[in-house]
């Protein structure tokens, strides 16, 4: 199993109709084959910087990979990523055997 997850700030302000665009979008990533236990989250704490986090499953590499390359994935993120993030940080967890 592998847990992508990227916490990230958006370059419009919370409430905004950009912001509201942008999750539209995002929520679109839920429907690609393979991704399990889809969640977005507004941040809470004020030890960092970011304002949102996205979080979802795979049940294995391969899964993992097909997402990373498939058309929607790449579109959404040369659509709407690029444009619309100021800043982000990717982790993507496996868990230790």
């Amino acid at each position: 199993m592998i847990r992508h997850s990227v916490v990230f700030k958006l370059k419009h302000p919370i409430g905004s109709q950009e912001e509201q665009l942008f999750f539209d979008a995002v929520n679109k990533l839920a429907s690609i084959e393979g991704v399990e236990n889809f969640i977005t989250y507004r941040q809470t704490s004020t030890h960092n910087s970011f304002d949102y986090g996205l979080f979802m499953d795979f049940a294995n590499r391969a899964l993992y990979e097909k997402y990373n390359s498939h058309p929607e994935h790449v579109a959404f993120v040369d659509q709407y990523w690029l444009a619309n993030v100021e800043g982000f940080l990717e982790l993507d967890y496996e868990p230790i055997r």
